[in-house]
């Protein structure tokens, strides 16, 4: 379906709502503006409905949860199902049948599947619990208390995980609290080398690269004192960027030199989002663990941390009081409606078309890179995709992607900006998104874009404007 319009964006009774939201919620929380939110309703494949009854298109998948869409019927029988008949248990104490079933998918799904034999899992609610659960086993593995995590990352904002984010605005507030237990070091970023080769694409990386980031692993593994290595297989939060084919080899078989483990973060890149199930396989690497999240609730809060089974087991047996532990581990609820999740996703897997859908969309956003446009250095993997907004000198320009964003809502299209510098447009859709509806994404953002640099220009041929950087509009 496509966007349609009842009210002008924010509506009415989405104005009054954040008027009461404002006056109640921690004001750290939600951005509000008087073009921001519009508050939603309801939902249906890709497509939300806000209090007012505008309908928009999400290219974000709720943050890339809605993997199969909204509302999907069997995701939402089997909740209400679970809901009538035990809707809470006592996760490690008396759980249900529910969470055993799940355990036993997960391990099917990842190490089984990779013919690393059977695997154990911690669940959790959040991704920061499978980030600190994965943390706590390297150091019950290796006695080592430090950790390597990379520029740009995102692993959670729990304070643990939040060690492992490098993105400042998150960590600043906090540095007093902060540990210092994680060294992190460059992603490679084509784009935007960090070693200064200048902007390419991962098929054409420099190998000095390569070369430079094998010496940093090994002078910050001198020491002795790192136990892991925790890495997004691709950047997500932080700009949407795929690495060049020897990064993720790079990292297992330095972990492996090093007696190390690597922790791979596929919260966001899992469950076919870029292609194969899970992004490392892409590559053919096997991490030693496994953090997963976002989709795997079918909409419940819900995450893991997966690993083999010897490895997990150094956990201690329990005596009766776990170690790491939190009310609604394996909830019933959410257990059931991640198992539907997953059994719903391997039936239309084949269906799904991730890696096709990707490049028609890649396609249509590299066309929108034309003379004089903001948008350049379209990328991704599946549908996981983004797109830099900068200004005429090529440097990252969010003042320019925000009101972008504010148009796009208005127009119908739901949006986020990401990376470190929150300018790069990033599109995470229901994987069930319909070629027509990315073809229709795709012909809406250039006709905002081009009313957008009309206004701008109009607005720079004014006396007292800023005539050349649109970073200062």
């Amino acid at each position: 379906m496509i966007p349609a319009q009842k009210t002008q964006i924010p509506g009415p009774l989405s104005a009054s709502l954040r008027a009461r939201l404002r006056r109640w919620e921690s004001r750290n929380v939600t951005f509000l503006s008087a073009e921001f939110p519009v508050f939603w309703e309801r939902a249906e494949g890709a497509n939300i409905w806000d209090v007012d009854g505008n309908r928009y298109l999400d290219l974000t998948a709720g943050f890339g949860v809605a993997a199969l869409g909204y509302s999907v019927p069997a995701i939402a029988a089997a909740g209400s199902a679970q809901l009538q008949r035990l809707s809470l248990g006592m996760g490690d104490v008396h759980p249900s049948s529910e969470k055993v079933k799940l355990l036993e998918m997960l391990s099917r799904l990842t190490f089984e599947g990779w013919g690393k034999g059977g695997a154990k899992s911690i669940l959790g609610c959040s991704g920061s619990d499978a980030v600190e659960a994965a943390m706590k086993t390297a150091f019950l593995a290796t006695q080592r208390p430090h950790l390597i995590a990379f520029r740009g990352s995102y692993h959670g904002l729990a304070y643990g995980a939040l060690e492992a984010t490098e993105m400042g605005e998150f960590r600043k507030p906090f540095a007093m609290q902060m540990a210092g237990r994680v060294r992190f070091l460059p992603f490679p970023n084509c784009w935007q080398c960090p070693w200064g080769k200048g902007a390419r694409s991962p098929s054409t990386c420099d190998p000095g690269c390569r070369h430079a980031l094998a010496a940093e692993l090994k002078e910050t593994f001198a020491g002795n004192s790192v136990g892991a290595i925790l890495v997004e297989p691709m950047l997500g939060r932080g700009g949407m960027v795929v690495p060049p084919d020897w990064f993720l080899p790079l990292l297992r078989q330095t972990a492996d030199a090093e007696g190390a483990l690597l922790i791979l973060d596929e919260i966001f890149t899992g469950f076919f989002r870029t292609g194969p199930r899970f992004a490392c396989e892409r590559w053919g690497v096997v991490p030693d663990l496994l953090c997963l999240g976002k989709p795997l609730g079918g909409g419940f809060p819900l995450s893991a941390c997966v690993g083999p089974a010897d490895l997990m087991d150094v956990w201690p047996e329990s005596d009766g009081e776990a170690l790491h532990t939190s009310t609604f581990l394996g909830s019933p609820l959410g257990c059931r409606m991640a198992c539907a999740f997953l059994e719903e996703l391997e039936k239309r897997r084949n269906s799904l078309a991730v890696e096709e859908k990707g490049k028609r969309l890649l396609a249509g956003l590299s066309d929108l890179a034309f003379p004089g446009s903001p948008l350049r250095r379209a990328r991704g993997a599946g549908l996981f995709v983004g797109v830099e907004i900068t200004d005429e000198g090529g440097w990252p320009n969010p003042s320019f992607a925000g009101g972008l964003l504010s148009a796009l809502l208005r127009a119908g299209l739901i949006l986020l900006a990401g990376g470190s510098d929150r300018h790069v447009l990033s599109f995470t859709p229901p994987l069930v998104v319909t070629f027509d509806e990315l073809d229709w994404s795709v012909a809406a953002i250039r006709s905002v874009l081009e009313t957008e640099l009309g206004k701008h220009a109009n607005r720079a041929a004014q006396p007292g404007s800023f005539p050349r950087s649109m970073s200062k509009l």
